[in-house]
């Protein structure tokens, strides 16, 4: 990418977000941020018992995850964010509108098997078919790519890394 963006790597649960993020990040040669990490303590709560966030929730979450982008503006990042409604991205792109959007996405089978192999990680697979109820995939006048979450992570990011590219030409 010739400027250097801010990526929010989006997508439901388990379609490795936290994998790709930091290798996206290495190959672009900017800082990665955890957007797990902007949760307070309640969300993992009510998220480690089953329960959905609500949009009450998640408003505090993205304003956070958005001023960290915001403070990256110009010099780029990637920073992760499920981001599945439009209203999350807006509100995202309220904070730093210069934001791009990478959706992986794939296949439910494939992404419930990689759920369930994780370990340590307080988002249950009975939660899948609830992120994928709220998923709004990205629109036609949102700056963002969708990449296939099938391969290995190394061709995620490389798949990832080209269709940003293309963003630019």
């Amino acid at each position: 990418m010739s400027t250097p963006h801010v990526v929010v790597v989006m997508g439901v649960a388990g379609t490795g977000k936290t994998t790709i993020g930091p290798l996206l990040a290495a190959e672009l040669g900017v800082p990665y941020a955890e957007g797990d990490d902007f949760h307070p303590p309640a969300n993992i709560a009510k998220m480690t018992a089953g329960t959905p966030l609500d949009d009450a929730d998640r408003w505090p979450w993205l304003d956070a995850i958005g001023q960290w982008a915001h403070g990256r503006a110009g010099l780029g990042g990637v920073v992760s964010s499920s981001a599945l409604k439009r209203a999350y991205r807006d509100r995202l792109r309220s904070e730093a509108p210069g934001a791009v959007f990478l959706h992986l996405s794939g296949d439910r089978s494939l992404i419930e098997e990689r759920m369930a192999a994780r370990k340590g990680h307080f988002m249950p697979t009975a939660l899948l078919d609830s992120q994928f109820a709220t998923l709004q995939p990205l629109e036609d006048d949102e700056a963002g790519v969708t990449v296939d979450v099938s391969g290995t992570p190394q061709e995620i990011t490389q798949r990832a890394v080209a269709a940003l590219r293309r963003l630019d030409s």
